[in-house]
């Protein structure tokens, strides 16, 4: 069986939705700020690598581990489910937006929005 990474379409389909992703970040209200002072252009890249890798297409990641990555912004700007929350809208929303099947959708939810990860996010 294929990678869900290859059945979504490999780094085109990648590069597409995390470029459509940011725009909806990046209008949600609920949201926007924790971007406020980010280097989108290297935040795009990181979430491509990280969605490459989480999807099945790299063997492994070279980033951050999530805790890490985003204890600042637990710490000094309350990161907390419902934001873990809209992220998750905004991605289902660009997911569906660019027409993936929903059984694909519901792949990505499963490995982006389970509670170890969201755990992991939100340094629980």
């Amino acid at each position: 069986m294929n990678s869900l990474y290859e059945r979504l379409g490999g780094q085109a389909a990648v590069d597409v939705a995390v470029d459509k992703f940011y725009e909806k970040v990046l209008a949600d209200d609920r949201i926007k700020h924790f971007f406020a002072n980010t280097d989108m252009n290297q935040q795009r890249q990181h979430q491509k690598d990280f969605m490459t890798y989480a999807f099945g297409g790299a063997k492994q990641w070279d980033g951050k581990p999530m805790r890490e990555a985003h204890q600042k912004l637990v710490e000094e700007m309350g990161l907390t489910d419902s934001h873990f929350d809209a992220v998750a809208e905004d991605l289902v929303a660009t997911l569906v937006d660019i027409n993936v099947p929903q059984e694909l959708i519901d792949e990505v939810v499963k490995i982006v929005g389970s509670s170890a990860h969201r755990n992991d996010v939100l340094n629980r």
